[in-house]
């Protein structure tokens, strides 16, 4: 089966689409990666995560994307990787998971980040995520234990986003000042229309009698 090169990426032919089990990703695609071995498919590229923005990285922005990365020491000395970009950073949550061979033997580590604009600690959190796979086998010499799989994807929600958001209160704050502008609230007094009312009664009363007996006196003057 052919594949297609599209933005720096081998991409399936049309019908075709990529979703590997993750024990897949970690005994057939990055196992071979770190032993050199022939990949199933040439469909996942060489990329340093951390010189992209998640919105950045090749492919399209919708799917789901896969990269080999080779983990970068943030200092000269320690341990600590390095997880920031232009941007950001990706921030780790939760606890690593597991990936169990058929043999029942944990060969592969699952961790999940979570990317934030920003510096920490005051990265403003988004909803992109990246599943950071890994071999742990005691048999991995330094080189291969560098190499992880990258699993990049922007996280499904119902929920505005806070640029929404803010545009929409923005919108309706203007729309609202508007609206004030062309039509001035009223204060009707129902108590003084009543008593108004009430004045106007007894003042037509006043004249309909004043009528009456002028009309008598006048009979009894002819």
């Amino acid at each position: 089966m052919n594949s297609l090169r599209l933005n720096g990426l081998r991409k399936l032919p049309p019908g075709f689409r990529f979703q590997p089990t993750e024990e897949e990703l970690v005994f057939q695609y990055l196992k071979c990666k770190a032993f050199s071995f022939p990949l199933p498919a040439s469909i996942i590229p060489d990329l340093n995560i951390c010189n992209f923005d998640p919105w950045d990285l090749p492919g399209e922005l919708g799917e789901e994307r896969y990269f080999f990365s080779m983990k970068e020491a943030k200092y000269k000395t320690g341990n600590r990787i390095n997880r920031a970009t232009a941007s950001g950073y990706w921030k780790a949550t939760g606890s690593d998971k597991q990936i169990i061979s058929r043999r029942n033997q944990v060969a592969g580590m699952r961790k999940t980040l979570v990317f934030h604009m920003g510096k920490p600690p005051h990265g403003l959190r988004t909803d992109w995520i990246m599943h950071e796979y890994r071999l742990v086998n005691n048999y991995l010499n330094h080189e291969m234990e560098k190499w992880v799989l990258c699993h990049v994807f922007l996280k499904k929600t119902s929920k505005k986003s806070s640029e929404e958001e803010i545009m929409q209160s923005f919108c309706n704050k203007n729309r609202n000042e508007a609206l004030g502008h062309r039509m001035e609230p009223k204060v009707y007094n129902f108590m003084r229309e009543k008593d108004a009312e009430s004045s106007s009664s007894s003042s037509a009363s006043s004249r309909s009698d004043i009528t009456e007996v002028s009309s008598s006196a006048c009979s009894r003057q002819y």
